[in-house]
């Protein structure tokens, strides 16, 4: 075979051939000093991405009779990560032997984080809920995880004029929006209608009213389903009703409430037949399956060298036996969005929740669960990773 050879190509070899010389030349002629742990890049994206928090609660103040208000400060840095209005954080409290955690949406501005204050509303409805709302005093300390969600407004995805329908303890993330509205740190028009059963659960009415009093493009429409009251709506959020403030054709919505809510909305809308990114809902946790006799099975759980062996119900999830028996599980959303509890089952059946399926086609098919939606139908062994 004849190789004809290039003059650049034999200038490459001759390089080549110098490369290791080259290499040791250049280290010995090199400055003798440490080369630096720190880079610009890496330091931002600590504080963007921090991962886990140590936070401490500065105040508490009830809103309403079943809501309280929760502000925490960073005691690890000297500020919250910068985050979109909309999005939560998962909060992480031992009680008793059990170390549990639930996702709660921010209140607060993005602002507000860079002066390390976040704030939570927190609804008495529930185990750790119950804990915040009635045992959780000042000083106490927490681990909180950075903030996530994809419950935000979206400039390339989503119009300019949004619709936000806000259930109860579901005004939160619509507050931190509003805020960051009125703070110039987003761009669109919102409307947002609020529903409650009285005006005496309407939180945060004083603060959306002084936020719309500064931003034209905020409008605030109170929904009463049991009383009347001057200035407030009375029934449901209905169509008709959201028409008579916002052209409901050229939006996005944006739902947060119970299931309810969301199923009304819904059907509410079907006539609109609105694209399938035209509708937000915030995620709800993954709860007990509605089982009058729930079977119990044996739970192995490998945990980097260690191996646990606990008890696991069959209504609940593979997370929820795991919290109960102190492991430090990781998880964010607890309903099978975020994929942060990604763990790998070895042995054992198991069904996941109903619509809950969040997992890649590589996930199913190579033997990957998110623990947060996932029961036990008998014996089960699993992989998982420790959250910190």
């Amino acid at each position: 075979m004849n190789f004809k050879k290039q003059p650049f190509g034999f200038m490459d070899m001759l390089r080549f051939k110098k490369m290791v010389p080259t290499r040791r030349r250049m280290l010995a002629e090199g400055e003798n000093k440490p080369l630096p742990q720190e880079y610009r890049t890496n330091t931002l994206a600590k504080k963007l991405h921090p991962g886990y928090m140590q936070v401490e609660l500065t105040a508490a103040r009830p809103l309403t009779d079943t809501i309280r208000e929760l502000t925490f400060k960073r005691v690890d840095a000297q500020e919250f990560p910068f985050f979109r209005a909309g999005q939560y954080v998962s909060l992480q409290v031992k009680i008793g032997g059990s170390l549990v955690s639930r996702p709660y949406s921010i209140v607060s501005t993005p602002r507000q984080a860079l002066e390390n204050k976040l704030v939570l509303a927190v609804e008495d409805a529930g185990f750790v809920s119950g804990y915040l709302c009635k045992t959780a005093a000042v000083g106490d300390r927490f681990v909180m995880t950075e903030p996530s969600g994809e419950f935000h407004y979206e400039t390339l995805r989503d119009s300019r004029n949004i619709v936000c329908v806000a259930g109860g303890s579901g005004i939160t993330p619509f507050v931190s929006m509003a805020g960051s509205l009125a703070d110039g740190d987003e761009d669109y028009s919102m409307t947002l209608f609020y529903g409650a059963r009285t005006a005496a659960r309407l939180a945060y009415k004083a603060e959306l009213e002084e936020l719309a009093a500064r931003c034209d493009r905020l409008k605030v429409v109170y929904v009463l389903s049991e009383e009347e009251q001057p200035g407030c709506e009375k029934g449901f959020v209905s169509a008709e009703l959201m028409k008579k403030y916002a052209d409901l054709t050229a939006s996005t919505f944006f739902l947060c409430g119970p299931k309810a809510m969301y199923d009304f909305i819904g059907r509410e809308l079907a006539p609109l037949q609105l694209p399938l990114k035209a509708l937000h809902r915030d995620a709800t946790c993954c709860g007990d399956l509605p089982l009058e006799q729930p079977a119990e099975f044996r739970l192995t759980v490998h945990m980097r060298d260690e191996v646990f062996v606990i008890p696991a119900k069959e209504n609940e999830t593979l997370l929820t036996a795991m919290e109960r028996a102190g492991l430090n599980a990781p998880n964010k959303c607890r309903a099978g969005g975020c994929g942060f509890c990604h763990s790998k089952w070895i042995a054992g059946g198991y069904r996941v929740a109903e619509g809950r399926d969040g997992r890649r086609e590589a996930d199913r098919k190579f033997g990957f669960i998110h623990p947060c939606v996932t029961y036990p139908t008998g014996d089960m062994e699993i992989d998982v990773p420790v959250a910190y």
